[in-house]
């Protein structure tokens, strides 16, 4: 799907051209095709690789189904494992292409991916996410190492254009990661649930008072991580917790 941007401003004609004389106008994702700037250096052909997730889907974790099922459902990974989130939902379905997209992105720090993937994940959350009444955003925080290894936690700079988008501030001030836990990769989901269980912990105890909150990542799978965030959060006072990310794993 490829949506063509609004027409630009002079300004941003001026940017675009500036832009363009700096940087080739070739596709960074698949780096053959002509993609400017305004085309966020990404050309039709990539786009068509992307999937936005759409109904039918799991009623807890958002997974998507084929069909035509019209009635609410919860699929067998929820109804087998204790979730602390309320519902979950993703913006585009994590294939090859765009784990890809998110590996470069995330461990070769190739940071001019990110307006490509905010995009994905604001087109998709903002307008369902409008009337929830949230306090804010809490991305899911990397432990002091692997932030200090990557220089960068991806799922706050995701988080921050949504957060402008909705007028809500995002909140790195309530959970920290205490333990350095392995790659979750390779896990079946009760191992992942293991693996983070204790991964979480309150920066500031009992400092929540009913806060109604969104975590944002950038992948979902089993939701281990995700369900592990949001039960710290209610232990610390939050009120009802929902979580957006960027892809969902199927």
């Amino acid at each position: 799907m490829h949506l063509n941007p609004v027409s630009p401003s002079p300004v941003r004609d001026w940017l675009d051209a500036g832009l363009n004389f700096l940087f080739p106008a070739v596709c960074q994702l698949c780096g053959d095709a002509r993609a400017t700037a305004a085309e966020g250096y990404v050309c039709p052909s990539c786009w068509q690789n992307v999937r936005f997730i759409a109904p039918p889907w799991c009623d807890r974790c958002g997974l998507p189904y084929p069909g035509d099922i019209t009635t609410a459902f919860e699929c067998a990974n929820c109804r087998d494992l204790d979730l602390h989130f309320r519902w979950a939902r993703a913006s585009v379905v994590a294939n090859n292409f765009l784990r890809g997209v998110i590996h470069r992105y995330k461990y070769n720090r190739e940071l001019w991916l990110e307006p490509f993937l905010a995009d994905l994940l604001v087109r998709q959350a903002a307008p369902a996410l409008r009337e929830e009444k949230l306090a804010g955003i809490v991305p899911v925080p990397l432990h002091p190492v692997k932030q200090r290894e990557r220089e960068f936690n991806q799922a706050e700079r995701l988080a921050r254009p949504l957060a402008e988008c909705l007028g809500i501030p995002v909140r790195t001030d309530l959970v920290k990661r205490i333990q350095p836990t392995r790659t979750q990769t390779q896990l079946d989901k009760h191992a992942r649930a293991d693996n983070v269980r204790h991964a979480f912990a309150p920066v500031d105890p009992q400092s929540l008072q009913g806060e109604r909150l969104l975590v944002i990542d950038d992948v979902l799978t089993t939701g281990a991580t995700t369900s592990a965030l949001a039960r710290v959060l209610h232990e610390n006072g939050a009120g009802e917790v929902l979580v957006w990310t960027l892809a969902r794993g199927l």
